[in-house]
């Protein structure tokens, strides 16, 4: 069989506005759900001491993945999750840090036997990066339906475009809402709430501080917030202005992370998505900056730790 762009994205289209179906035998949360960093490292260059942005949410047997930096997959395997249990992808924003792994997630999990639609989640333009990802792996999808006897990978793609706050998704006890974030230049971005029988978590995406935020994380159990080390960015960022601007307009520092989450009246706040992420920046370092307007419990995140 030929190869051809239009099989291999078959049936994609239609399946945008489809409904995620229940699929997996105890798929409900069972009234506990683990939270697990997979990545936490700000930026899209890759660190050998961090992996990229994503955190994973593991409610029963389904896995719901908010953003997919690169080697999100690996990270699954490494937390001992399947591909096949991905579930609801949630993006925050459209930064490669965020997004570039996402139609590879989609792709791999498809080519092991993906068997129910994932539904995912995010800003404009998310339909069309969704759509350009699995085309750019049409070659491969088409060999591997001829040779190994797949179905077509676009009924099982749902994409819902979000463009502004407010409810997001409910399904077995879980009810989703977002928030609209600041994040410099880049809009819409977001910020999620999940909100389950347990517990209620909530993850800012990139953003600078934000009364959004603030409000969307009132009471929450959880706040995984990104952050900055402003001490350490005029080292990181040298003679390039541009990007010394971008960090400080775009991001949140970590003393800021840590009054948010004191007017959240959060319980547990958790730092992620971190700038600088070399071990020159300590644990101690990154506390003592959040002590100045959190005395409440904190984390500073690692890559798999469960929070």
């Amino acid at each position: 069989m030929p190869f051809s762009r239009r099989a291999a994205l078959s049936g994609l289209g239609a399946a945008l506005a489809l409904p995620v179906a229940a699929h997996a035998a105890g798929a409900g949360t069972g009234g506990y759900t683990r939270v697990i960093l997979l990545g936490t490292k700000g930026g899209p260059t890759p660190s050998p001491y961090r992996a990229a942005p994503a955190t994973l949410l593991l409610l029963g047997g389904r896995a719901w993945i908010v953003d997919c930096g690169n080697g999100v997959a690996g990270q699954l395997a490494k937390a001992g999750v399947g591909l096949g249990q991905v579930d609801r992808i949630f993006i925050t924003h459209n930064h490669s840090d965020h997004v570039i792994d996402l139609g590879t997630l989609l792709v791999l999990a498809w080519d092991g036997g993906l068997d129910h639609r994932v539904g995912i989640y995010g800003p404009p333009p998310i339909s069309d990066i969704v759509r350009h990802s699995i085309a750019a792996s049409g070659f491969d999808i088409a060999a591997r339906r001829r040779e190994e006897g797949h179905g077509p990978i676009g009924p099982l793609l749902e994409v819902h475009q979000l463009n502004r706050a407010g409810p997001v998704a409910s399904a077995d006890g879980v009810t989703v809402t977002c928030a609209l974030v600041d994040h410099y230049t880049v809009k819409p971005a977001f910020a999620y709430r999940f909100d389950m029988p347990d517990r209620s978590v909530v993850v800012s995406g990139d953003t600078t501080y934000s009364k959004a935020l603030i409000a969307l994380a009132k009471g929450a159990d959880l706040l995984i917030h990104e952050a900055i080390y402003p001490p350490a960015i005029d080292r990181l960022a040298g003679a390039d202005s541009a990007l010394r601007d971008h960090l400080l307009r775009s991001h949140t520092s970590a003393e800021q992370a840590g009054k948010a989450a004191a007017e959240a009246g959060v319980r547990k706040l958790v730092l992620s998505h971190l700038v600088p992420a070399s071990p020159d920046v300590t644990d101690e370092m990154w506390e003592s900056e959040v002590r100045k307007s959190f005395q409440g419990e904190l984390l500073i995140g690692r890559d798999l730790m469960e929070v």
